[in-house]
């Protein structure tokens, strides 16, 4: 079974034994934007349906997010685009974008731990949440697995106007309570940023297992 054949968060649970909870792990955060970025949003969102389809979601409104907050993490951290990755037979496929380590050998490798995971879904958060957790469970097996080990992996699942965030450690996922949209874009981009600097500090609070690279 691929991770999009999974269709809803509860099918991931009975097949992975997943407790499930709903709190605000994350504290309100916000995040000014450069106005290079505001300058191009502004531009996709009058110029372009931006809407039309998953791609156009993925060109024009998320990757552009995420690669705004990467832009501060790129030492650390690699941001994947369709990426695949597998576990088992079951546990395997393509996420739309992937976070992980930054390899000391290069942009080409892909390094553990595995950190975020974002699936684009068009108008579905049931199934692209069954999708997500599947891939959250996954990456936590093979970064338990690896030589780096991360405490938590973090899932956000978004159909561009509306942004929802998740971290999954252990086997509970939980999941923010609130939800953030396009129309506040500080507040998003802050949120996406705790996720982001959630991870590195994580990686950098054990150095024999984390190495920082920078150093």
């Amino acid at each position: 079974m691929a991770f999009s054949d999974y269709k809803s968060i509860a099918q991931v649970q009975a097949e992975h034994r997943v407790r499930y909870e709903e709190i605000n792990f994350l504290e309100p955060h916000t995040h000014t934007p450069s106005q290079v970025f505001l300058d191009e949003f502004e531009f996709n969102q009058q110029n372009i349906d931006i809407f039309a389809s998953e791609a156009a979601r993925c060109e024009a409104i998320i990757f552009p997010i995420l690669r705004e907050i990467y832009k501060q993490y790129c030492k650390q951290t690699s941001l994947w685009v369709q990426k695949s990755i597998s576990y088992t037979n079951k546990l395997s496929g393509t996420p739309d974008y992937l976070v992980s380590k930054r390899s000391p050998l290069g942009k080409t490798m892909l390094e553990s731990p595995m950190i975020i995971v974002v699936e684009a879904k068009k108008n579905d958060f049931e199934q692209g949440w069954g999708q997500c957790l599947a891939e959250l469970v996954a990456i936590a097996h093979i970064n338990q697995s690896s030589a780096s080990k991360s405490a938590s992996v973090y899932g956000i699942v978004t159909d561009g106007k509306l942004w929802e965030f998740a971290q999954f450690t252990g086997n509970t996922l939980t999941k923010q309570r609130d939800s953030y949209t396009v129309s506040n874009l500080p507040q998003l981009l802050g949120m996406t940023q705790a996720i982001f600097e959630r991870t590195v500090n994580s990686m950098k609070q054990d150095a024999n297992t984390f190495p920082d690279i920078n150093a």
